[in-house]
Formats: C-alpha cells, structure tokens, sequence
C-alpha cells in the first residue's frame, strides 16, 4: 500500500493511497458507481465512459476507471448534472441495443438493465427500425453463447483472453456502431478458462450453454462454497433450487472473489464439475448384497469391527477436516490402522501455472495436519495384514480389485463405482456439497464450508455413522 492520502467523497472524509485508482477506491467502500468496461482484474480501459464523477476544480466531468487519487481531493458521484452526464451516455448504449429482455438469460443480473432502471427514462427516442442488427446467436466455443446485438463493447472478454489466458480467441471485429466482438478466422474460444468471459460480461451478450434457459436466476438459492474438482480451493457460489414436487438441484457454479486464492476467477471444468453432484449417484444401504436401512448396517458394522483382527480405515483426500479428525479418533479408540493413500487423485497432465493443481482432491493438506500417513509403503503394509478394510470415499481399489481378495470390505461412497459391487456393506453419503465442513488448500488456508442443500431424503455423513458406531461401542464389549 502506498502513501495514504485525504479525499472527500459526496461529503465523506476518507483516505486512499496517493496514485491508485478513483474507481477502486469507490468499489473498495461500496460507493454506487455504474461501469461497464472496468474490472478489477484487468486494469482500466476508458471506453464505456460510464463512471464519471465530478471532481472539484475540474472544468468537466472524469472517468473514475483513469483518474488517479490525489490528495485533497473532492469528488461528487450523485447531483443532478453528473447523472444527466451518465444518463445521456447510457442513452447512446441503448441505441442498437435489442429489446429482449424477458427473453435474456442475463436477465436479473445485468447491469444494463439495473443501470437502465435507476435511469428513469423509460420511453424511447430511437426509431426500433433504425437500430443496426447483428448475430443473435454465435457459439464460440467452450460452452459460451453470443449474442452480437446485445453487446455493449465494454471488450473485458477480449482482454480476459489477451491478459489473463494469453490465448488471444476474441478480437472486435468492424468499425463504429457496427463493431461486434467475434473469434478470429479458424480460432474458437477454447481455453481452460474460457468460461469465465460469462461472469465478467456484465450484459448478456455471452451466456453460458450449460445452464443457458434451464432457471430463472431470481429462483435460485445461493450459498458460499469451494470448487473441489483441485487442492487450491477456489471460491464459489454454489446456486441451486428446490423446484415443486422436486429434490433440491444445484444449477451452476460460479466464481466468488478471494484475492488470497483464486482472484476473481476459476476453471471450466471447475466450474461444469456440479453436475458430478447428481450424476452417478450412490443412493442405497446394502449388507450382502441386499438392501437394508441404516441400522442395521450399522450394527453390522459394528460386529465387524469387534471380529476383525485387524482393521485398515482407507480415507478419502476430499473429505472434511472433521471427518478426518472423528475418523482418527475412532481408529485410535479401536486400534485401527489408517491411510489416506489415493495415487489415482494426481493428475499432472491437469495443472498448470495459474490455479489449476495436479492434486485433484480439496483436503490433502489435512493428512499432513493430523499426522495420517499417505505413503504407499505404509499402505501396503498395512493392507497386507489387514482383515477388514473400511474404504471412506477412496475409489483407488476401482481399478485395483484384486489387491481386495480375501477380506472383508466395508465401504462409504457419494458415487457408484467398482469397489461397491466387492464391498460386504456399502452406505451412500452425503456429497461434498450436501454438507460442512473444513477444508485446508495446497498453500494453507482452512476454509469453511456450511452447506445450504435441502435434499428429500437427505444421506448421513462419515461423522454421524461414527457418532452411532461411537453409542453401540459404549453398550457393546469393545
């Protein structure tokens, strides 16, 4: 941070360091400013003109985006003249832009439209016929729509994809006001963050195929979360719905701003990764190959545990801090012997030099906090001389079954997979987003999660079955 200065902002005394930008500073204290071009991550650009302020001693009005803060200075963003100025060039935006709102997917989250209505003039002066036309519907690519017209050339997905992504797909393409945002010749937007040119459009000239006509976003719930498709745990939001007569669904996944993590953005397959949340799902209770309910496979459970002679508790990367911890507990109370050995979560092909990992899992950095060892030699030893194996969410036996033959298989999962098929008892659980807890990325950072979801017929979590294991231990002979 450098020099703090003093300046007045609509009558408000408030310092902010000498040089940096107006309009951060405003952002920074939550001072209402409209904008289209400029964003936090990738610097200004001056071309919307939509964030003027007045600044005493100045012969007329100056964008915020490029006005560096000086000392004493004394800035108006609300007044009549001001917001005649924005209104006016609000007005030259709206000029050939279609009016299609109710159709938008954007809408509800378009700051054209919210700027549009704090405006106040609600009646056109522009002939409907006169407006120039473009390309309604334009797949770039990367599961991102375009919608040529109702682009407002703020062009952050060009400069996304020159500054951030260096992959240089987007460009503007003509001259004046018949200027549209396209890919190159021969070069669709394909790159491992394409995705993130949706959020940054603050229009909805690019949407997002995925979830493009499939919600209405002011149905949806939102909850805070962490991306666990990598060990760097980027920030989410978490949105999803409860419809009539349906469970509750989460829709998409979108980045939420930690400058200490992820910045303000996150990966594609980050991102398309909630659909692993209904797909593919575990949903029964089985004991010998037949179905049962929680009780008794509990109580199976636990007669297992006191016949085995020895017993290897096989943990998963990608769960909880607490679960962790309970799981250690009861193996320490039990003489268990425990491992969180998961090669198959590694994935160098999958990193790279911006926030993907090549540890696809959320929460390895919690073995090393709790001293449970995840070597491979201290895996196999222990295998070895185990009876009973009780596999919490680790698919490594999926393509590892043999190692499996002669004992007794008691597993845990979120998701089908080949090593239900071997287990002697196997209960569904409450997936990552079904549930809380504490989660510690690859640098560090223990981040909360505290989950939102209202399922029907919502599964148990690790640390409830070993609170009920826990109760029949006190009445049983262990």
């Amino acid at each position: 941070m450098g020099e703090l200065v003093s300046i007045t902002i609509n009558g408000m005394q408030m310092q902010a360091s000498k040089g940096s930008l107006l309009i951060d500073k405003l952002l920074d204290e939550n001072i209402h400013i409209p904008h289209f071009c400029y964003h936090q991550a990738l610097g200004k650009d001056g071309n919307c003109r939509m964030c003027m302020v007045e600044i005493e001693g100045q012969k007329r009005p100056q964008i915020a985006c490029d006005t560096p803060v000086k000392d004493g200075m004394i800035v108006r963003t609300k007044g009549e003249n001001i917001e005649k100025v924005r209104r006016d060039i609000l007005e030259l935006e709206l000029i050939n832009h279609p009016i299609d709102c109710p159709t938008c997917d954007q809408a509800g989250e378009c700051k054209l439209q919210d700027y549009y209505m704090e405006s106040g003039f609600y009646e056109s002066r522009i002939n409907l016929e006169a407006k120039n036309h473009a390309r309604k519907r334009v797949d770039l690519g990367s599961n991102v729509m375009l919608d040529q017209e109702r682009c407002v050339l703020c062009t952050r997905c060009v400069r996304f994809c020159s500054t951030i992504t260096k992959t240089h797909e987007l460009g503007v393409i003509s001259r004046a006001d018949h200027s549209v945002i396209g890919t190159f010749p021969g070069k669709p937007l394909n790159n491992p963050y394409a995705m993130n040119v949706i959020d940054l459009c603050p229009v909805g000239a690019l949407t997002n195929k995925d979830f493009r006509f499939k919600q209405r976003v002011w149905f949806l719930e939102t909850f805070d979360a962490i991306c666990s498709g990598c060990s760097k745990g980027c920030n989410i939001y978490v949105d999803h719905r409860k419809e009539k007569y349906k469970d509750d669904q989460i829709f998409r996944f979108r980045p939420r701003v930690n400058k200490n993590i992820n910045g303000w953005f996150m990966c594609d397959e980050g991102r398309l990764s909630h659909h692993n949340e209904n797909e593919n799902r575990f949903e029964d209770i089985i004991v010998e190959k037949s179905k049962t309910d929680i009780t008794t496979a509990i109580a199976s459970i636990f007669k297992e545990l006191t016949t085995s002679k020895k017993t290897l508790l096989l943990l998963s990367a990608n769960l909880s801090y607490e679960e962790m911890l309970n799981l250690k507990n009861l193996a320490s109370k039990l003489n268990l012997d425990i491992s969180g050995y998961s090669p198959n979560t590694i994935d160098e092909n999958f990193a790279d030099d911006y926030l993907r990992k090549s540890d696809k899992t959320s929460n390895r950095a919690s073995f090393k906090e709790l001293n449970i060892d995840d070597t491979k030699e201290f895996f196999e030893e222990k295998l070895n001389n185990s009876s009973l194996v009780l596999i919490i969410d680790n698919n490594y036996f999926d393509t590892n079954i043999k190692l499996l033959e002669n004992k007794k298989i008691i597993s845990f999962f979120t998701h089908n997979c080949a090593t239900i098929e071997h287990s002697n008892i196997s209960i569904a659980l409450a997936s990552f987003y079904e549930k809380s807890g504490t989660y510690i990325n690859c640098d560090g950072i223990k981040q909360k999660v505290v989950s939102k979801m209202n399922k029907n017929n919502p599964k148990k979590n690790i640390t409830t079955i070993i609170e009920d294991l826990k109760s029949l231990i006190e009445k049983g002979t262990i």
